[in-house]
């Protein structure tokens, strides 16, 4: 028998037992685009290696239907050693994704945190193999914590005065 209440038990699925919840489902992941540059190879090779490394994410989804959303995760890593970029990666890392019978505001935030975190770990692996395959140390991203970037992103949204939004509440 198992610890976990029988109102707070999952389903494999991820839909709840209890009535009117939804169903949630991966339908696939792959590489829709990837970059990698080197600019100033191969002198870049006997520079001492003390590199600055920015990471810049992003998401976005496109609905392929009422139920199926593809979300694409975007990574960028640019490293530079002083004053020249020793690689630039960028990966797109998409997934479909299946929401049946969930209110907006869940698919909402779950296009946001749930399906990024589920992509991460795949551009993660992605850019590692290409920094290593282009002949420098391997990077390994740290975690990106999805959940406090929605909190972020609501709360600057609801920031901003209303005369900034058209009637569908975006953005100018």
């Amino acid at each position: 028998m198992s610890d976990t209440p029988e109102k707070d038990r999952k389903d494999l699925d991820g839909a709840g037992t209890g009535p009117g919840t939804g169903q949630f489902s991966l339908q696939k992941i792959y590489i829709k685009d990837v970059s990698f540059e080197t600019p100033h190879t191969p002198e870049i090779f006997r520079l001492d290696w003390a590199p600055a490394v920015n990471m810049q994410i992003s998401s976005g989804a496109t609905h392929i239907n009422d139920e199926v959303v593809e979300i694409v995760l975007t990574v960028t890593v640019t490293t530079t050693l002083g004053e020249k970029t020793a690689y630039l990666v960028e990966a797109h890392i998409a997934g479909i994704f299946k929401f049946k019978d969930f209110p907006q505001n869940a698919v909402e935030h779950m296009v946001a945190t749930t399906c990024p975190n589920i992509l991460f770990p795949f551009a993660r692996e992605l850019v590692c193999d290409l920094v290593t395959r282009g002949g420098f140390p391997q990077l390994l991203l740290a975690p990106v914590n999805f959940e406090a970037l929605y909190a972020q992103q609501k709360r600057k949204q609801n920031a901003e005065p209303e005369s900034a939004r058209d009637d569908s509440g975006t953005r100018h």
